[in-house]
């Protein structure tokens, strides 16, 4: 069988490679601690799942339009006025299966064979692949953990080409929990409003954010940065509802309307049932629940980084943001591939390799989970790694 030659460049998600293997290991029986989950180990809030129910009972269970129902975009609109002072019209929202399938959509709609994406380092490891997939080519914008893996207005002027269609920003990041303040959000927009560079923004953790951090959207910063920016957002990390699979975009009304053409002709519209719950979570007042959710969180983070420093191998970038540790794990001798097969084979830990995060000196290690778990896989590693690792 012959496959479409855009297709033989695309990886599979080692995010998800470890996970499944992590998974059947845990089917055989195996003591294995999973510290690779890319969601929160909470339940989804009462009051949604019930809503959710009421729909079905409701026999609201039919298509919506393509884009996603009118009251869940009025909604959305709602939510970006209130939480970041941004005015969007119904119009202006695209509701899709969850902010991959956004970020997806986004992609497919605005690249031409050969135009280039911008996309900083250390970065989410679909991101290059989705670009790929829509004809276009990653331009990788390099950071280190001394800048706090930030990319500065410089990097990335300097990196713009006459080729160059958009830039991902994503605060808080995966992998890494970097934030980006205003002040370096607004000098990021100016170099790419006077370039006419898009300015693809994921905001996918923006409601976990630690010591006593605030969330700034770029499309917040000026009336110009709004225009040029495409805003990503969903209810899968903030609300625990990974599964319903809802995301959706706010921008530009004439990108909107080509994201609802492709998507009346890929998924249809996103889940009725989903869109009914995800209404709840942005309209039900659950601020109290998701500040303790963050809290621990927090708890989860400190506990991290009091176990992991200190050791000349094990080298932790505190995240100011979303549920990841960044670990530095050089000093081990070893690619971070090895490090995640060895460390899931020898000791039954799983944590992500950071190779194809950009950078295959680092892990990534997910505290979105209890601290019984944490605790025993960080141990487990600590062992591991002073016992010496062979090769």
């Amino acid at each position: 069988m012959r496959f479409a030659q855009r297709m033989e460049k695309v990886k599979p998600s080692a995010t998800l490679a470890i996970t499944s293997k992590a998974k059947a290991m845990l089917r055989e029986g195996k003591d294995v601690v999973v510290l690779a989950a890319g969601e929160p180990d909470f339940d989804t809030p009462d009051v949604i799942k019930q809503a959710a129910i009421k729909a079905i009972n409701d026999g609201f269970t039919k298509y919506t339009p393509a884009g996603g129902t009118v009251s869940l975009k009025e909604a959305v609109c709602r939510k970006l006025s209130a939480e970041n002072g941004l005015e969007y019209d119904p119009g202006q929202i695209v509701i899709s299966c969850g902010a991959k399938h956004t970020l997806y959509n986004i992609f497919q709609a605005i690249c031409d064979p050969g135009d280039e994406v911008l996309i900083i380092h250390p970065y989410w490891v679909s991101y290059p692949e989705m670009v790929t997939m829509a004809g276009g080519v990653s331009r990788f914008i390099k950071t280190s953990k001394e800048s706090g893996f930030k990319a500065s207005s410089e990097d990335i002027r300097s990196n713009i080409t006459k080729k160059t269609k958009a830039i991902v920003i994503n605060s808080p990041s995966n992998p890494c929990g970097m934030i980006y303040e205003r002040e370096e959000l607004e000098e990021i927009a100016r170099v790419c409003v006077q370039n006419n560079v898009m300015m693809i923004s994921d905001e996918i953790y923006e409601k976990i954010i630690f010591d006593g951090k605030d969330h700034f959207s770029v499309a917040s910063v000026s009336e110009e940065a709004r225009k040029m920016t495409v805003l990503v957002n969903g209810v899968s990390k903030s609300f625990s509802m990974t599964g319903w699979r809802i995301g959706y975009l706010a921008g530009d009304s004439g990108l909107a309307k080509k994201v609802t053409a492709l998507q009346s002709h890929s998924t249809s519209n996103p889940c009725s049932i989903s869109q009914v719950a995800a209404e709840t979570a942005l309209t039900a007042g659950l601020e109290k629940e998701l500040s303790r959710n963050r809290d621990l969180f927090q708890k989860r983070r400190d506990f991290l980084i009091k176990e992991l420093s200190g050791d000349d191998k094990l080298k932790p970038f505190k995240p100011l943001g979303a549920f990841y540790m960044f670990c530095d794990i050089s000093g081990c001798g070893m690619d971070s591939l090895t490090f995640a097969g060895k460390l899931l084979d020898e000791k039954q830990v799983a944590v992500i390799p950071g190779g194809p995060f950009g950078d295959d000196r680092f892990v990534r290690i997910s505290f979105a989970t209890d601290l019984d778990t944490i605790a025993e896989g960080v141990k487990r590693i600590k062992d591991w790694v002073a016992a010496g690792i062979r090769l």
